[in-house]
């Protein structure tokens, strides 16, 4: 069993994502939302109505 940390922090539109793997931040709203995760990959997700999700996540160079 391993230990793990998990903290989010809201700032307005945009959320300081801290865990064990390091410091990820996200902007956006409920609908639209750009997350750069602490290894450098890149995810947008788009919320359409009808409880459809679009995602697409671009891995560092």
């Amino acid at each position: 069993m391993g230990l793990s940390y998990r903290k989010s922090i809201k700032l307005g539109p945009f959320r300081i994502n801290l865990s064990n793997r390091g410091v990820g931040h996200s902007y956006g709203n409920r609908l639209f939302r750009v997350t750069n995760h602490p290894d450098g990959r890149r995810t947008v997700s788009v919320n359409l109505p009808g409880n459809f999700t679009w995602r697409k996540t671009t891995k560092r160079k």
